[in-house]
């Protein structure tokens, strides 16, 4: 007897169980490059057994329903839905099912190999755009895998979950498909590390320098928007914080108050338009957010010592 899949959404993948078998698929994840070689459901027959084997690769076997027993180098445990067990490189085991229940198994087997030992030359920009919090998750997962106890666990943090994720993204055709494949790749090793270690703590979360990030959302908003009669107050309230806030921020992060930057960026852009055409400056000072030619002479000449005419000329 065959027993429901009793975990949430398993079921959609009884049709065709082993779908994603036949993709060719590997990422690289920090300093790693993982080759996904089984990602199917698979279903074990009452009283069927797997006789001793093992990989050199890794290999993690999830019970959605089904009972049996699994033995992992000498030692024998017994299964029951909703647990999982990993059989790293070099790990001798056998797998059976209960000889009255079926038995069905997740199976996520993949090739882990070390790419690289640093994050390269360039690790600040790296860090800039998140590779380095990668590097130290991969890290910590990776350490994980290799301490982890031979024997069974519970599924504590739904690992299982992710491979009705993946086979999903694969069944609507998902134009993200590659990248929902390896989060779930990575959610399924991820969590698989965590149940064996509840209580460890994870990595911290980066975090931001908040008056950093609202001087950066400020300062293009303006770039955005210079041309318009923006205030203090206006670009305050775009990024949510107080006028006599963002003054201050301008001052600890730009080194300008507010109006001085906005001065700045406006006067780049009209240096830039003077030196590109021979349009006419009152047109010129229109279009940059001025009210007039004439505030334009005064703004120019008090902050580059000549007129507009001047600056063009020495083009």
């Amino acid at each position: 007897m065959k027993p429901k899949i009793a975990a949430a959404g398993l079921s959609i993948m009884e049709d065709r169980p082993a779908a994603l078998d036949r993709l060719d698929l590997s990422f690289r994840w920090g300093r790693f490059g993982i080759r996904i070689l089984h990602c199917h459901l698979t279903s074990f027959p009452p009283g069927r057994m797997v006789g001793f084997h093992k990989h050199s690769e890794y290999e993690f076997h999830f019970i959605p329903s089904g009972k049996g027993k699994v033995i992992i180098e000498k030692q024998e445990y017994s299964l029951e839905a909703g647990m999982f067990y990993l059989t790293g490189p070099g790990v001798l085991h056998y797998q059976e099912a209960d000889s009255e229940v079926a038995m069905d198994e997740l199976c996520l087997h993949v090739d882990i190999v070390e790419l690289e030992e640093a994050l390269g030359s360039d690790d600040q920009a790296r860090e800039n755009w998140g590779q380095g919090a990668e590097y130290r998750e991969a890290e910590l997962c990776m350490t994980g895998l290799r301490e982890m106890p031979l024997h069974p666990a519970e599924d504590l943090h739904h690992a299982m979950d992710y491979f009705v994720f993946a086979y999903r993204a694969w069944l609507q055709n998902d134009p993200a498909f590659y990248s929902a494949y390896r989060h779930a790749v990575i959610q399924i090793m991820s969590r698989a590390v965590r149940a064996y270690k509840p209580n460890e703590a994870e990595l911290p979360l980066p975090e931001r320098d908040m008056g950093h990030h609202r001087y950066q959302m400020a300062t293009q908003y303006i770039q955005d928007n210079y041309t318009d009669a923006l205030t203090l107050e206006s670009v305050a309230e775009r990024i949510q914080v107080s006028g006599r806030q963002l003054q201050r921020i301008f001052r600890e992060c730009g080194g300008l108050s507010f109006s001085e930057y906005m001065e700045s960026i406006r006067l780049a852009h009209v240096c830039s338009h003077l030196r590109r055409t021979n349009e006419p400056i009152e047109e010129i000072a229109l279009q940059h957010g001025y009210t007039s030619g004439n505030y334009l002479y005064y703004v120019f000449k008090k902050k580059l010592g000549l007129t507009p005419k001047q600056y063009r000329e020495m083009k």
